[in-house]
C-alpha cells in the first residue's frame, strides 16, 4: 500500500476521481459515508453495526424516524441521516441485494447510482462506500467488484454532476480489497457507457 493508503485510484475527464483503499470506513474523513443497510434500518451488525457504534445513538433514532415517515428503503430509495460523531456530514443508507432474492446484478447496481444521486442531492463533493450486499448479504465479491467498476465508470462518465467530484470504495480486509485492485486494472476507464 502506498503512503496514502490509496491502491489505485483514476481521474475523469470531468474532475471527477474514483478511488480504492483498504481501511476503516467510519474513521476516513468524508462528506457522506454510505451504509450498507438492511431495508428497515435496523443498524446491528457488519458495517451497518460499524457505523452505528461509531456514529452513536443518533443514526439508529434518525433511522428510525425514517422508516416512521417514509417506510422501508430499497436499492432505489435510500435513506440519509446526519453523521453524529463520524467524520461526514451525512450518512447515506442504501440496501443492496441479498445474494439469490433475484436480479441480484440490477439491484447492486442501482443501490450503488441511488447512493451516489443521494450524495449528490445532499451538495457533497466527496463520499466513501464499502462493498455492498459482499458481507452477510452474501453477494459474491468478484461479480460485486465489476458492477461496481462499471456502475462508478457509469455515473462519472454520463452524469452532470454539480457537487460529488470524488468517490472513494473502503474495503475492510486484505483479500476485498484484492479483488477489487484486480476488477479495477482490468477495467477500461472513462469508456462512455454503452
Amino acid at each position: 500500500m502506498n503512503a496514502s493508503g490509496i491502491e489505485r485510484d483514476f481521474t475523469f475527464n470531468s474532475g471527477m476521481s474514483l478511488s480504492i483503499r483498504e481501511g476503516d470506513i467510519t474513521r476516513i474523513t468524508v462528506d457522506v459515508i454510505v451504509n450498507a443497510a438492511n431495508r428497515h434500518l435496523k443498524h446491528g451488525g457488519g458495517v451497518a453495526g460499524a457505523i452505528s457504534r461509531r456514529g452513536g445513538s443518533a443514526i439508529q433514532q434518525e433511522s428510525n424516524n425514517w422508516i416512521r415517515q417514509h417506510g422501508t428503503i430499497d436499492e432505489n430509495h435510500p435513506a440519509h441521516t446526519g453523521g453524529g460523531n463520524l467524520p461526514c456530514k451525512y450518512v447515506v443508507h442504501t440496501a443492496g441485494p441479498v445474494w439469490g432474492e433475484g436480479d441480484e446484478d440490477r439491484k447492486l447496481s442501482r443501490a450503488i447510482t441511488s447512493s451516489l444521486e443521494m450524495a449528490e442531492k445532499l451538495k457533497a463533493h466527496s463520499l466513501s462506500m464499502p462493498a455492498i450486499s459482499t458481507g452477510i448479504f452474501g453477494f459474491p465479491v468478484e461479480r460485486a467488484a465489476g458492477i461496481f467498476m462499471q456502475t462508478v465508470n457509469n455515473f462519472c462518465t454520463r452524469a452532470k454532476n454539480k457537487y460529488v467530484n470524488h468517490i472513494l470504495i473502503v474495503l475492510f480486509d486484505r483479500n476485498t480489497l484484492n479483488v477489487f485492485v484486480k476488477a479495477f486494472d482490468s477495467f477500461s476507464w472513462g469508456q462512455n457507457p454503452s
